[in-house]
């Protein structure tokens, strides 16, 4: 039988160790917060509205691999990846580029002016007068505003920065190292050696493995893969699947070996490779996120964009909202293979749009249809004016 009083706390010996996690509870890199679901390490992949897509954890978990899909021929989702890379170099995250050149580094966004105008109207809140909530829905910030703003974490600096298209990185911002891989045989280099048996995944995965081995644990690398399997930058041995399996099933177990260090983003052309091939499904069993963009056609009959003038900045800040493309979710990346991330699971059910606009970046929000006219408030042709003759007082 026991003597000890209920709900009584017991007190830790004296010289007793102290639990493991306060033991390794240490200071995280710059640009790594806790996840508000599961306290996983997650980083920004530049783009604020991306960030709260993936699966609640508001931004990209390390150890996890990203792959964004997109039909026909824009870029969208190559503005993604620069947005992703410029992240990183302004947090001082190691960078690894596959298949373009050092040069790449030049097409990067640069990073916003802060709006002096915004600041000022609304100042911080006083210490006293500041809301209590969750601790994990504070660090999330707010979502309305995240899109134009730089979302900040007070632990940890600056969590996901602003980027203006219309400008270039400047060396100055970057504190961290652009890394471009060995070349994955682009034509302009001349046709693969036959005398060269070594494939250039293969040369691409011992890289990121000695850089991985020989950085200290608290450097955090970024992998960028534009345009994967594109005819101009990939040889076409690299499109068989003894190639490109092999090294995604080489990446993932890179990333479970550093779950706390790595992260990857890929871009994949599916008009060239559709989703209904297999070798495509194979590839998306292997990321942890999938994504497709599927860029509207443009409509030739709209008028011309007017003059840049203080009366015309409401009406070119509408046309930069309009949806330039749908956004599709297939997969998002979860903590473990039991599941997670429940409360995104409508995200699959829901239909969404992107839109794409210097200052404001790449903003992803719920698609809806304008109101047509004659329609829910609008008036049909000849109505009002019946009307306006029938009443009589």
């Amino acid at each position: 039988m026991s003597f000890v009083k209920r709900n009584t706390v017991l007190s830790a010996r004296p010289g007793r160790p102290l639990p493991q996690a306060a033991a390794e509870k240490q200071q995280l890199a710059p640009g790594i917060r806790p996840s508000p679901l599961d306290g996983r390490p997650t980083t920004s992949t530049g783009t604020a509205s991306l960030d709260q897509l993936l699966a609640g954890h508001g931004g990209l978990p390390l150890g996890t691999c990203l792959l964004i899909e997109e039909q026909g021929t824009t870029d969208f989702s190559g503005i993604v990846l620069r947005y992703y890379a410029a992240e990183g170099l302004v947090q001082g995250h190691q960078v690894h580029l596959v298949g373009f050149p050092p040069e790449w580094r030049h097409q990067l966004p640069g990073l916003a002016a802060p709006d002096k105008k915004s600041n000022a109207a609304q100042p911080p809140p006083a210490p006293e007068e500041k809301m209590k909530i969750a601790w994990r829905y504070e660090a999330l910030g707010n979502s309305a505003t995240a899109g134009a703003s730089t979302r900040t974490d007070g632990a940890n600096g600056t969590f996901c920065h602003s980027f203006d298209l219309a400008k270039r990185l400047s060396p100055s911002a970057c504190k961290g190292t652009l890394h471009p891989t060995s070349s994955t045989g682009p034509p302009m280099l001349g046709p693969r050696s036959r005398s060269s048996t070594t494939s250039p995944f293969r040369a691409i995965i011992a890289h990121l493995q000695t850089k991985l081995s020989t950085s200290a644990p608290t450097e955090i690398h970024r992998l960028v893969i534009p345009s994967l399997l594109l005819p101009t930058l990939y040889f076409p041995e690299c499109t068989q699947p003894s190639e490109i399996l092999p090294f995604l099933h080489s990446l993932r177990a890179l990333l479970r070996q550093y779950p706390t260090q790595l992260t990857a983003v890929i871009t994949l052309p599916i008009s060239l490779f559709p989703r209904s091939a297999g070798l495509v499904r194979w590839m998306e069993l292997l990321c942890d996120g999938v994504i497709e963009l599927i860029p509207l056609p443009a409509n030739p009959a709209a008028p011309p964009p007017p003059p840049p003038s203080s009366s015309s900045k409401s009406a070119a800040d509408k046309q930069d909202q309009a949806p330039q493309g749908l956004l599709k979710v297939h997969t998002l990346p979860v903590y473990h293979e039991k599941g997670g991330g429940g409360a995104a699971t409508s995200l699959f059910r829901e239909t969404l749009a992107f839109s794409l606009s210097a200052s404001r970046g790449l903003t992803i929000k719920e698609f809806s249809l304008p109101p047509v006219e004659g329609e829910e408030g609008g008036e049909r042709p000849g109505e009002g004016k019946g009307k306006e003759e029938g009443i009589e007082f």
